[in-house]
């Protein structure tokens, strides 16, 4: 899930990060290759697929968009989410629960992977400014600040036709959250688990959407998040000069204005240890 920092992921149970000088740093479980980004080079952006929650799906895989335009993607591909070694002249990838989405420089959208719930119906989109990937469904914001949806709706995660006005979005598990320009955030989809109450929260600059749980940026630096917190996902009230969150499954990364990372939630396979991860910034 990639919405508001294109150099930090959280996946199911891995992190990534790019560096400033274009590698490419992962903790967490690798056992499907998720984390075999050591050679990766010359990288401008990342992202970790996978943010479904059931216990039998711990396979993922990571993405990063080179300088060139180009793709990488290590880990599991048994949807076919990591076939982009043709695409040419992206600008952001987002990776989500098998699946891969690529926006190119004229605005239209590619994507690999799992489709049977119509997640990567995304070829007539145009004009796109971002992308993101939920589990089973896709959202885009357009240049005119609308949003568009593709996918399972059976929470109604892709209710956004009525949004304008946004600079970013984020797609959870079984919900949507959208950044307007007015530093407010918009939701829809599930609320049973409290991920979308985030109406009342303002000067947001950046946000991310996890499984079960939603988290932003202040321009202040503080971070704000909302929804599930059984693993401790959401405790980043005392996060300080962050710059840039990313929301995983069940725990979150938080990115300082001096180049390391914070984390907070479940670590039972390491995705947390990024206490000695350093010069990571944003573009």
């Amino acid at each position: 899930m990639l919405a508001n920092s294109s150099v930090l992921a959280a996946g199911r149970r891995h992190s990534v990060a790019r560096r400033w000088d274009g590698t490419v740093l992962a903790v967490g479980r690798t056992t499907a290759g998720e984390g075999r980004v050591e050679r990766w080079e010359d990288v401008v952006a990342v992202a970790a697929g996978h943010v479904h929650t059931a216990p039998n799906t711990g396979r993922s895989h990571t993405v990063g968009l080179r300088s060139d335009g180009t793709v990488l993607a290590t880990g599991w591909n048994g949807d076919g989410q990591c076939e982009v070694g043709g695409w040419r002249d992206v600008t952001a990838v987002a990776a989500g629960w098998r699946r891969t989405l690529g926006l190119l420089a004229n605005g239209r959208v590619l994507a690999v992977g799992r489709a049977s719930e119509g997640q990567c119906e995304v070829r007539s989109w145009r004009e796109m400014v971002d992308l993101s990937c939920g589990d089973w469904h896709s959202v885009g914001v357009r240049s005119d600040g609308s949003a568009l949806a593709s996918g399972n709706n059976r929470r109604g995660q892709c209710d956004v036709e009525a949004w304008r006005d946004l600079a970013a979005i984020s797609a959870g598990y079984l919900h949507t959250v959208g950044l307007r320009a007015d530093g407010r955030v918009v939701a829809t989809g599930e609320r049973a688990t409290g991920a979308c109450e985030v109406g009342a929260w303002e000067d947001v600059v950046a946000l991310d959407a996890g499984s079960h749980h939603t988290v932003g940026v202040t321009a202040s630096g503080r971070v704000l998040a909302v929804g599930d917190n059984t693993h401790g996902q959401c405790d980043v009230a005392d996060w300080r000069d962050v710059v840039a969150v990313a929301a995983g499954s069940t725990h979150t990364l938080g990115l300082r204005g001096d180049g390391t990372v914070v984390a907070a939630g479940n670590n039972a396979d390491s995705q947390c240890e990024v206490g000695a991860w350093s010069g990571i910034r944003l573009p």
